[in-house]
């Protein structure tokens, strides 16, 4: 894969990924970048992408689900230099209000404020995101239509075609499809057969319909058609697609950054506005470290594998096929994995994940560039895992 910087080279064959931050003799062939889905929480991985890109860690896989394909499309069809600024110009222009004006107070710092306002203003801009539709995003359809002859492309509560222009507009899909710089996958469900797929720019050319059926959440939106199928959210089976990048074979040295949305861990709830955030938090987070804790006992058994193997003589090694299966499935690799999951405030309700306010959003990209950043200030962290210990894990809110 040809590098997208002088000093970054890519490879999407057996080569080692070369970056100027990197540890000076690691072997990573894969630096994959992860993102899960959450609607208007997914500011907080443009700020991670922002900060990687400080670091010149430009990922050449992308993997995303919902808002997170969306981001995956903007980094992916755009030169490096330019993936930044892209991703603030959607972000920009997703959270514009489409009708009536912006309030004074989404240009405002108001940190300072008293949490129940900050809520209340937060409930206003989540009333306005269902009233009127986001801005190049979606807008209310004009009637619901319960009538069973409609087509599943109609069957919702909002019509997702501006965010079809507004993809067109900001990313160059020939670039996404063709350059080799970034693999690209992302998630979706099919609503007839119930599957989930993963539409992948190695196996299929990708356009703005495959990133908005992975972002296509029922009731609110539409289902897509893509081949005569229809899909939905991949959140709705899974919403983070980690698995695919660690499971995927065959397998190669990876350093993932996985960004998450929602936390898997919190508050017990004590009201129903509470049982609604944590319900919406177990569901979406989708056992992100329940994977990773799998994929780190898988890596330990195939190392046992590996060196049982070396018991088995010579002479029957040749021509026994078990032997030759168990050989690929023991092959060694190491992953190291970067958990940055947003924190979310208490005035933020259960409408975070809808509430596009501009002043919210701004914060959630704060949040993301501050948490990559200080992950970053570890630069062991960045090392190679070792064979004793081939499958790692950093998370600075656990530190």
């Amino acid at each position: 894969m040809v590098g997208d910087t002088p000093d970054a080279t890519r490879q999407r064959g057996s080569g080692f990924y070369q970056s100027p931050s990197l540890p000076a003799g690691h072997r990573y062939q894969v630096v994959a970048l992860v993102l899960q889905g959450g609607g208007a929480l997914g500011a907080y991985q443009a700020g991670v992408y922002e900060g990687l890109a400080e670091a010149q860690l430009h990922p050449n896989w992308v993997a995303g689900i919902s808002i997170g394909a969306l981001n995956a499309a903007i980094i992916a069809g755009n030169p490096p230099q330019q993936r930044v600024a892209r991703l603030q110009q959607f972000w920009e222009t997703i959270c514009r209000p489409p009708l009536l004006p912006s309030s004074p107070l989404s240009q405002m710092d108001l940190r300072d404020w008293p949490e129940p306002l900050i809520g209340m203003l937060n409930g206003w801009e989540a009333w306005r995101a269902l009233t009127e539709g986001q801005n190049g995003f979606f807008q209310p359809r004009a009637s619901f239509s319960f009538d069973r002859s409609a087509t599943p492309d109609t069957a919702s509560y909002y019509d997702t075609a501006p965010l079809k222009a507004t993809l067109e507009a900001l990313v160059d899909f020939d670039r996404l499809n063709d350059s080799g710089e970034i693999r690209v996958s992302v998630g979706a469900v099919n609503v007839a057969t119930g599957n989930f797929v993963y539409f992948d720019n190695t196996k299929e050319r990708l356009c703005a319909e495959h990133f908005m059926a992975s972002g296509a959440l029922p009731p609110g939106f539409p289902a897509v058609e893509i081949g005569g199928e229809y899909y939905w959210d991949g959140g709705v089976v899974s919403n983070t697609p980690l698995q695919k990048v660690l499971a995927t074979t065959p397998r190669r040295n990876s350093l993932v950054f996985q960004v998450d949305l929602w936390s898997a861990h919190g508050a017990l709830p004590t009201d129903l506005s509470a049982v609604m955030v944590r319900q919406k938090d177990i569901q979406y987070s989708s056992r992100t470290r329940t994977i990773t804790t799998y994929m780190a006992s898988m890596q330990k058994q195939r190392r046992l594998l590996g060196e049982l193997m070396k018991l088995v003589p010579e002479d029957a090694r040749k021509h026994n096929p078990w032997y030759r299966r168990a050989a690929e499935e023991a092959c060694d690799r190491l992953f190291n994995v970067f958990h940055l999951i947003y924190r979310d405030k208490r005035c933020e309700g259960n409408y975070k994940d809808f509430q596009f306010g501009a002043r919210t959003m701004r914060a959630h990209w704060q949040c993301g560039l501050a948490d990559i950043r200080h992950s970053l200030q570890h630069p062991d962290w960045l090392d190679m895992p070792t064979a004793e210990e081939p499958f790692i894990t950093h998370d600075v809110h656990r530190q």
